[in-house]
């Protein structure tokens, strides 16, 4: 049987509660086991594919990493090492504080921690396929990317492609069988740049890498435009900007209670968060995320496959809250 990984991680470390904080969680190859309070996923090392399911026995206690097959050393240093990103196990307690002393609406709750993927080049596709369309078809996109060129074996482990894998596809293929519409050449483009390390993701996580250079690379991406780069900066640490879209309008009108044009209110939602300066995103998202539990329930209790498709702009606008969610510093 396959030899069980222990996994220390901060002091104040909820699993359910940092895992299911960000929209990534409900994406392929990400599985939250509700009934279970546990994290699955999908990887795929040395073209092997597994899945390791992650379980948490209380806050602060180690992860306990299961995976299906037995793994060598060196892989298993790369599934943690990929579970010390997703879950940003390298956000101490002290930044964590630091965050809610700028914004000690989330103190009580213990939000800080944003999930992610165990790579950039992860994050910038899922970024990329989340832009201009509904959320139900980034599901799907994401979805046939992991079915349609994951290294998929016989019990249906279907690990996110690689760049190497999204680099020799198709544009007729991501277009007709992964539903990625007008993005099939632009993520071809994406994995062909990380594979030649024309892309590096270490100068772009490095801390000493300014957010203006960084924000200027990224805009220079093939499918990355200002909400794109926003977002993906928020996934590298970057919390300074906001990723500002249709979501961010309705968020000001049915929140906020902001008028005026689309453009207007967005000027307005950035103005209303400028004040949590490094902290901004983090006080936006977890704002945004209350409103979404208090139509649907705690994050925790989502299931990928009902629940995680409901979030389209024509739900959540109907959408009564069940609790009022906190918009007050």
């Amino acid at each position: 049987m396959p030899k069980s990984l222990s996994l220390r991680v901060p002091a104040d470390f909820d699993l359910a509660r940092d895992c299911c904080s960000y929209g990534y969680f409900l994406l392929r190859p990400n599985h939250w086991n509700v009934r279970e309070q546990s994290l699955e996923r999908d990887f795929e090392i040395d073209r092997v594919p597994f899945r390791v399911a992650v379980k948490q026995a209380g806050v602060g206690a180690p992860l306990r990493v299961t995976p299906s097959r037995t793994l060598a050393a060196s892989s298993r240093a790369l599934v943690e090492r990929a579970l010390v990103r997703m879950l940003r196990l390298d956000e101490s307690t002290e930044q964590i504080a630091e965050f809610h002393r700028v914004d000690p609406r989330w103190r009580a709750a213990g939000r800080g921690r944003l999930f992610r993927s165990p790579s950039m080049f992860e994050d910038v596709v899922k970024t990329v396929t989340s832009c201009n369309v509904t959320w139900p078809g980034t599901v799907q996109m994401n979805r046939r990317l992991c079915e349609v060129l994951g290294a998929v074996d016989a019990s249906g482990i279907a690990p996110f492609p690689s760049d190497r894998r999204l680099a020799a596809a198709r544009p007729q293929t991501l277009r007709a069988r992964c539903r990625t519409g007008y993005r099939d050449v632009r993520l071809i483009e994406l994995a062909r740049l990380f594979r030649s390390g024309e892309i590096k993701p270490d100068w772009f996580e490095h801390p000493s890498t300014p957010d203006d250079a960084v924000r200027e690379a990224l805009l220079e991406l093939p499918g990355v435009g200002p909400y794109a780069a926003a977002n993906i900066m928020q996934l590298l640490g970057r919390y300074a900007h906001l990723p500002l879209d249709t979501e961010s309008v309705r968020h000001g009108r049915t929140v906020l209670g902001m008028t005026g044009t689309p453009a207007q209110i967005m000027r307005r939602v950035r103005d209303h968060f400028a004040p949590f300066g490094a902290h901004a995103f983090r006080s936006y998202w977890f704002e945004l995320w209350s409103f979404y539990e208090s139509t649907h329930g705690p994050a925790r209790t989502w299931e990928r496959d009902s629940t995680g498709k409901l979030f389209t702009a024509a739900a959540l606008a109907k959408a009564k809250p069940t609790r009022k969610p906190a918009t007050k510093p």
